[in-house]
């Protein structure tokens, strides 16, 4: 294995080669190749760690630029997922990096087989379903997590880590949000830059074996209005699940649903077919929209202004609502069950 590349990083007291060494022996899992998790994959990938798992359910558009830096015009071209379009640039900086990237979603399904080589799952998502997902399943399996999350000029991140700190339930309930989005507030690069580095740098204090450096707070910041907080992560809320009953929540099939609807994008996700041959339904789907056709995925665009996004493990992301019943009806007129 060659170090070099590496000798700025190994300068670093606190890592040497000893923790360099140790960060090409680890595995993480990113969930989530939007404006967190691109930063996290460059900048761990860029360090050095030994096999990269990133899986995320989305195809790049233009709009994603702004803050997704993985991602160019190329990619939005040619309708690349995500995935595969971070893949691609991943593996030109760093040829070395065992690099798994999965076109799907993180879900109760698979999310054993996702964890079960991880020494790290880092949060990349957009919503807190599949944050509590994650959250559960660390907690199960003893396996750290590094959350994270930002909207507008605010983000916040924590790293729990199983029989040490709290569970991200204790410090977020479900239900509670406050409804903002991206879509609907905006958001600012800087904020998902400084949210992500700091995701990053948690996780490789601690598999460089310098825990002891861990912050062991929740982070809140506000970059545009110079604002920052950190909360202590003491005890478990004495009502968490999780933390006091050894509880998953989210690992249970019935709090699974078929549709979800996607952060502030107009979007509603319905996954119920195990699969779907693009090209028989770019045949059948011909009749009634205009079609395009990926490798990856086929894109179907209805006179009324709804759009279809038909990608092969089965999902659906059916664009121009965020009404679930709406997307339902609209799905079972076109596609069917």
């Amino acid at each position: 294995m060659d170090l070099t590349r590496y000798s700025r990083q190994m300068l670093f007291e606190p890592i040497r080669e000893k923790g360099q060494r140790c960060l090409s022996g680890s595995t993480v899992l990113v969930v989530g190749a939007g404006a967190l998790g691109t930063v996290i994959c460059s900048q761990l990938v860029r360090a050095g760690i030994g096999k990269l798992i990133l899986i995320d359910r989305d195809y790049v558009e233009m709009s994603n630029l702004q803050r997704q830096m993985l991602f160019d015009e190329e990619d939005v071209k040619h309708m690349l997922p995500k995935a595969a379009a971070a893949k691609n640039k991943l593996e030109k900086v760093n040829s070395q990096i065992i690099i798994e990237a999965i076109t799907g979603n993180a879900s109760v399904d698979n999310i054993d087989d996702l964890i079960k080589d991880a020494d790290v799952v880092l949060d990349g998502t957009d919503n807190f379903s599949t944050r509590y997902l994650l959250n559960d399943a660390c907690f199960k399996y003893g396996i750290p997590f590094s959350y994270g999350g930002v909207v507008s000029s605010r983000g916040m991140t924590a790293f729990f880590i199983p029989g040490q700190t709290p569970c991200l339930r204790c410090i977020t309930k479900e239900g509670e949000g406050g409804g903002q989005t991206c879509d609907t507030v905006g958001v600012i690069s800087p904020a998902v830059d400084m949210i992500s580095s700091l995701q990053v740098t948690e996780t490789l204090k601690y598999l460089t074996g310098n825990q002891q450096a861990l912050r062991q707070t929740l982070k809140t910041l506000d970059v545009w209005h110079n604002h920052h907080y950190d909360m202590k992560l003491t005890t478990p809320d004495p009502e968490c699940p999780v933390c006091l009953n050894h509880e998953f929540p989210a690992l249970q099939k019935i709090a699974q649903n078929e549709e979800t609807v996607l952060c502030g994008r107009g979007t509603v996700q319905i996954h119920r077919k195990a699969g779907m041959n693009l090209e028989q339904w770019e045949s059948k789907l011909g009749q009634v929209a205009n079609i395009k056709r990926t490798p990856f995925l086929l894109k179907a665009a209805l006179e009324d202004g709804i759009h279809f996004v038909l990608f092969k493990d089965g999902r659906v992301l059916v664009q121009g609502t965020e009404d679930p019943v709406l997307a339902r009806t609209f799905y079972d007129r076109y596609i069917g069950s």
